[in-house]
């Protein structure tokens, strides 16, 4: 069966709404559903809630949600190169959830496993542990964390079967398959797609049964961050 629609836009129509816990992989600016991030944007839906390693750029990536306050709350570990994030931050106009980088690619791991929660020593001693579970292992103390299972994922693939079997390329492969496992739907967009079978089984980075719709975005924009020094 199919799993291919005829656009983001379409992909999208009848899953998201307002208030709903979205999860967005990339990382960086590499491996970010650029296609699925703008059909969302162009939705209208509101008070969303977030999940991403970082939070984009200005006017690109997530930033572009942020542009038009769409998003309530960001649960991320890393968020610093979005000027209208800090703003909105500062102004007390979102709320975050600041999550260490490991801590939080286990939360979505264990969401896509079935785990509820998970104990780990990251955290422990810190703000990060505040109001949560503290139980000894070993010796040492570890800090109880709750699984992140989003109702919506939106993940970027480089090659992808109609099947929706993914893989992906190089960097790119950082939180998307993490984020894929954990969406109770996932929809993603890859930029080649090849009939079911086409793919080596060997060569598949995450099986089609966690993908429920797929979508072509055959030439994204795929902005690179350029090192810049001090003129000497």
């Amino acid at each position: 069966m199919s799993k291919l629609y005829p656009s983001a836009a379409a992909a999208l129509a009848d899953v998201v709404k307002d208030g709903q816990m979205i999860a967005v992989g990339g990382f960086g600016l590499s491996g970010i559903p650029e296609a699925l991030i703008a059909a969302l944007r162009d939705s209208g839906v509101r008070d969303l809630t977030c999940i991403s390693n970082n939070a984009g750029v200005d006017n690109f990536g997530l930033g572009l949600l942020l542009a038009t306050r769409q998003v309530r709350k960001m649960i991320a570990s890393y968020v610093g190169e979005n000027k209208e994030f800090e703003r909105q931050y500062l102004a007390g106009e979102l709320e975050i959830e600041f999550t260490p980088q490991g801590t939080l690619a286990e939360k979505l791991r264990a969401g896509g496993a079935g785990i509820p929660a998970f104990f780990t020593r990251t955290g422990v001693g810190t703000i990060v542990a505040e109001g949560k579970e503290i139980r000894d292992f070993d010796g040492q103390p570890h800090v109880m964390e709750r699984s992140l299972v989003p109702d919506v994922s939106l993940v970027k693939a480089w090659m992808a079967d109609r099947a929706g079997n993914l893989v992906f390329r190089r960097t790119a492969r950082n939180f998307n398959p993490n984020v894929a496992m954990a969406g109770r739907i996932t929809i993603a967009e890859a930029e080649i797609i090849v009939a079911t079978g086409e793919l080596d089984p060997d060569q598949i980075h995450l099986p089609g049964i966690y993908v429920h719709r797929l979508v072509q975005n055959a030439t994204p924009e795929k902005r690179i961050e350029q090192r810049t020094v001090r003129a000497r």
